[in-house]
């Protein structure tokens, strides 16, 4: 194996960290905000939650099924974390239409949280069961296609 592939794998592994540390900074910086006003938290919801939809498609239908094909004994983990994208979705609709419909500050922070307990499981679970297959995965996409267009 060539050293411009060694750093093509382990470039994999490394950018899926840096996605999920923007995705949980984006969060973060929300949660931390005296102020939750409802304007912002529906461009906050445009900005954010299309990124984390945007990433989690591009697990769906690229990365996921790169790494079924090369490790079939990880397709009931990939379903799992599937099954989180869904959930995460569903998640983020139930926060977009409590903004639109300029709920109170104390539900708008309890959909946050939810959202961000969810993520954070979800992100630390896959980053413990992909991480190392993601660093000998032979895909030869964009990170963006694979990841999301963050």
């Amino acid at each position: 194996m060539s050293e411009r592939e060694t750093t093509r794998f382990v470039a994999w592994a490394q950018e899926m960290r840096e996605v999920h540390a923007r995705l949980r900074a984006a969060l973060r910086l929300t949660l931390e905000s005296d102020d939750l006003a409802v304007d912002d938290l529906l461009l906050y919801c445009r900005g954010f939650c299309s990124a984390l939809d945007g990433h989690h498609r591009g697990e769906d239908r690229t990365l996921f099924p790169a790494i079924a094909a090369a490790h079939p004994d990880l397709r009931p983990v990939l379903r799992k974390l599937e099954q989180d994208h869904s959930m995460i979705d569903h998640l983020l609709g139930g926060l977009r239409a409590a903004a639109e419909r300029s709920a109170g500050p104390e539900e708008l922070e309890r959909h946050l949280e939810g959202v961000g307990a969810i993520m954070e499981n979800h992100f630390r679970y896959e980053e413990r069961m992909l991480l190392t297959v993601l660093e000998s995965l032979d895909l030869h996409v964009s990170p963006q296609e694979a990841l999301g267009p963050l």
